[in-house]
């Protein structure tokens, strides 16, 4: 049997680093930057007011109160303006270009706000309210360095610096493969010994989560040739193919079945409940890893062993689930000899069990905020004592 961190190391290590490639700012929110990326041009870019108000010579309006003829209007987005005479203002809005010989910017809440002749009741320091060029940065620096992950805040900067684009080190696309010919899709009507499929939407949900792009491939039955047939034609483009179900003991169990003729994929019991049975390797070129069709099991499996695979890939930091210390308020147990994974809700620092250990309990899973981390040399843990826990929902 194996440990948690045997495999977690193996399927690290089957998973490639992601190759770069330059994508459009939409598409690149939560990715690591590959390169460098410097600034097409200063920000900003030109001289320009901070206010709404009026372009003046801070020497004209050195006594106050002051009235100035409005020699012209400015407003955003032009581009080109008329120098401003001495004894005269211009009425410009944020935003809007400076006009040369102007150096200071009243506010219009110090004003008469008229058009025609301004009345100024507070006299300006030079340099007030101006924005200048390269204040924020200068054109030619460096404003994102690699290996940054780009939140929103990065992407506007980018989009405001000239870029349309960036470098980055791709998503993993991942085939998500469901077996069993017990599957059907939700809405249809069940049939004695038919259920719901769910693994493929929850694991698909869960690897866009990490950062990577998933695509479901939806009921093969349990037949070996069609399933492999499947996974010849469906994992071309892939990076990674993951499966649930079909890797336990019993009979029918299609993906060990298969994958036990190719000879390039293992199977193990790791010392871990729920998410026992597991599997890795390769179907030619593409990494392979098999996950139990249970649904908590898979779940947990892919929290504990894919997340962290996947955003290592993407040079994103491979842990990033909170992993704090909390109170319980009631005993729980746990199997000797593996490491207990269990549905918790957290809140002001206790947490409680819900539901069983079961691994077909998808609703407690539903119910929960966290798993709660019991070692495997632990049988027994009382109200009151600390236990670590992983916190699934950005608490």
């Amino acid at each position: 049997m194996r440990t948690v961190e045997e495999h977690r190391a193996t399927i690290a290590a089957l998973l490639p680093l992601m190759p770069v490639e330059t994508i459009p700012l939409a598409r690149a929110r939560g990715l690591v930057l590959a390169q460098d990326v410097a600034s097409v041009t200063a920000l900003p870019p030109f001289h320009n007011s901070a206010m709404d108000g009026y372009a003046v010579r801070a020497a004209d309006v050195a006594a106050v109160p002051t009235t100035l003829s409005v020699a012209d209007d400015i407003p955003a987005g032009r581009t080109s303006v008329s120098p401003l005479e001495p004894g005269t203002a211009q009425r410009i809005m944020t935003g809007a270009l400076l006009p040369p010989g102007a150096d200071a910017i009243v506010p219009v809440e110090h004003t008469n706000a008229r058009t025609d002749r301004v009345t100024i009741d507070t006299a300006p320091t030079a340099g007030a309210h101006i924005r200048s060029i390269g204040e924020d940065i200068a054109a030619g620096q460096v404003a994102l360095a690699a290996g940054r992950v780009l939140y929103p805040a990065q992407l506007g900067l980018a989009a405001a610096i000239g870029h349309a684009g960036l470098p980055v080190y791709r998503r993993p696309r991942v085939v998500v493969l469901s077996t069993g010919s017990e599957l059907i899709e939700p809405g249809q009507s069940l049939q004695p010994g038919q259920i719901y499929e769910s693994n493929s939407v929850q694991l698909c949900a869960a690897i866009e989560d990490a950062g990577g792009s998933a695509r479901a491939v939806h009921f093969v039955p349990d037949d070996v040739e069609e399933f492999l047939a499947t996974v010849e034609s469906e994992t071309a483009d892939a990076d990674l193919l993951v499966t649930s179900g079909g890797v336990s003991a019993g009979a029918y169990e299609v993906v060990k079945d298969a994958f036990s003729d190719l000879g390039t994929v293992s199977f193990a019991k790791v010392a871990m409940q729920p998410g026992g049975p597991q599997g890795w390797g390769r179907v030619g070129d593409v990494p392979v890893v098999t996950l139990p069709g249970n649904p908590v099991s898979a779940f947990v499996s892919f929290e504990v062993f894919l997340r962290p695979a996947l955003r290592t890939a993407m040079r994103l930091p491979a842990v990033d689930r909170p992993r704090i210390e909390a109170r319980l308020v009631a005993d729980v147990t746990s199997p000797a000899g593996k490491r207990q994974f269990l549905r918790g809700f957290f809140a002001d620092g206790n947490v409680s069990q819900v539901g069983g250990p079961g691994s077909h309990l998808l609703a407690h899973l539903a119910r929960a905020n966290c798993l709660v981390v019991i070692p495997e040399d632990t049988e027994q843990m009382a109200v009151g004592d600390t236990v670590e826990v992983w916190l699934l929902e950005g608490i």
